[in-house]
């Protein structure tokens, strides 16, 4: 699994880091006003649109694969290494467009110098999963990780600017 993201679909429980080092909240934020412009680390990656592409799952696709792989132990399964993923990867830029998209407006950002050790790219094969448990991923599109983020950091924000 590269990483996951989103929150619930409730828009009740998200993720929170201090500090916050994970792409999609950087840009919620930036878009939202409430932190400086995302920096983009690398433009010139052999992919696509020059930019990194990660692999990203939904909080819940995640919780619903803890639980099925669970359900195999209880059962009598054999431990294994599983790859929760979905197998689709999206780009620094992609993620930054939906984000626009969501909120209706262009998200302020910044290019700089590749990160040292960033692969161009970070894909998982889900197979094994699915095969293994049964389980594939069901909330993670891209625009309803956006969404959920994006209900989630609104909360977050509201609540900055108005305590109590």
């Amino acid at each position: 699994m590269r990483g996951s993201a989103g929150c619930d679909r409730g828009g009740e429980i998200g993720e929170e880091h201090d500090p916050e080092t994970h792409l999609i909240p950087l840009v919620l934020r930036a878009a939202l006003g409430s932190a400086p412009p995302v920096s983009i680390f690398g433009t010139d990656y052999a992919t696509p649109d020059g930019t990194a592409i990660r692999d990203y799952i939904h909080v819940e696709d995640l919780a619903s694969a803890h639980v099925r792989a669970l359900d195999h132990l209880a059962k009598g399964g054999a431990n294994a290494a599983v790859n929760l993923a979905t197998g689709r990867g999206y780009s620094v830029r992609e993620i930054i467009a939906a984000v626009a998209k969501a909120v209706g407006h262009d998200v302020p950002f910044r290019e700089g110098p590749r990160r040292a050790g960033d692969p161009p790219s970070l894909i998982a094969d889900p197979s094994l999963a699915r095969s293994l448990l049964g389980w594939q991923a069901e909330h993670s599109d891209l625009d309803t990780i956006i969404r959920t983020a994006l209900a989630w950091e609104r909360r977050q924000h509201n609540a900055v600017q108005n305590p109590g």
